[in-house]
């Protein structure tokens, strides 16, 4: 079943974030809404039963005396994934430190851990982190991600630069790899970074919703195209959160940028509604808002 009819309704009485109003017209055909006010929200992601079910015997097992340490260290990162995923950071990080004691050559744990130092703003910890991958793997092309945004985070954005634009050489064609190398870009030469992002849009997969999210940082375009433009292809609520969580977060960024810090916030704690806790743009919205919160701060003084 489509949901565009439902979420076109929706987006366009945003009027919080996209300053659109409702005809009655649109009121009268729009099907029930999650709305605050004129605010609208993501269904938030429920916890996965299956998760939970697979944390009880993920933790039964380990209880046992005849596991080797090599299969106990898989275990304690397998659960700790598996934590992440319903957000719980703190038992998730226990983990997989706990995994580098019994197998201390683990680069994907290492990987997942530079993510939470990221998190806690811990950047040098972070740097390790993903030295330490790479330094176990080199093909743990995710690592250079995540170490491009740690130094983006970590105010070394000219360093970042170069981790993000390695990580497009693997995969041209994703949106959001480029995403980020412009976000990066722009804290060095914004005029550049549009020139890049330019660029980098021609080898782009023509089929992914992304590519409204880099028209817009190109200025082709609206922020309520976008919004609009986003559900082509959902068959599904869950995919929709899933989707909403992304755009909501970049649409921060967006706005972050031009200054607009008020709508940066809405959309950053939108994008904490949506309960996507893996996900990279759900991971870091609390990181932005910190971030916004105290550019405005300046901006104000």
């Amino acid at each position: 079943m489509s949901l565009r009819p439902l979420v076109c309704g929706l987006f366009l009485s945003c009027s919080l974030l996209s300053g659109c109003t409702t005809t009655p017209e649109a009121t009268a055909k729009r099907p029930s809404q999650s709305q605050m006010g004129n605010l609208l929200l993501a269904e938030p992601a429920p916890v996965d039963p299956r998760a939970q079910m697979a944390i009880a015997r993920y933790s039964f097992i380990l209880q046992q005396q005849d596991l080797n340490a090599e299969d106990k260290a898989e275990l304690h990162y397998q659960r700790g994934l598996l934590y992440d995923s319903v957000g719980l950071t703190g038992l998730a990080s226990f983990d997989f430190n706990q995994a580098l004691e019994l197998k201390p050559d683990m680069a994907a744990v290492y990987n997942s851990l530079g993510v939470h130092y990221i998190q806690r703003s811990e950047f040098e910890q972070a740097y390790e982190a993903f030295d330490s991958t790479l330094e176990i793997d080199p093909e743990y092309d995710f690592a250079l991600l995540n170490r491009g945004i740690a130094l983006y985070y970590g105010g070394r954005a000219a360093l970042a630069v170069n981790d993000l634009a390695s990580f497009i050489e693997k995969d041209p064609s994703d949106p959001f790899r480029i995403i980020w190398a412009y976000i990066a870009l722009q804290e060095l030469d914004p005029i550049q970074a549009q020139q890049k992002l330019a660029i980098y849009r021609q080898a782009l997969d023509p089929q992914h919703w992304a590519n409204g999210l880099v028209s817009l940082f190109l200025g082709e375009m609206t922020e309520n195209e976008v919004l609009i433009s986003l559900v082509d292809g959902i068959t599904s609520q869950q995919q929709l959160t899933y989707r909403l969580c992304e755009a909501y977060f970049y649409l921060g960024k967006y706005h972050q940028a031009l200054g607009n810090f008020g709508k940066a916030l809405s959309y950053f704690k939108l994008a904490l509604s949506t309960n996507v806790f893996e996900y990279v743009e759900h991971r870091y919205a609390r990181l932005e808002l910190a971030r916004v919160r105290e550019a405005r701060k300046v901006q104000n003084q």
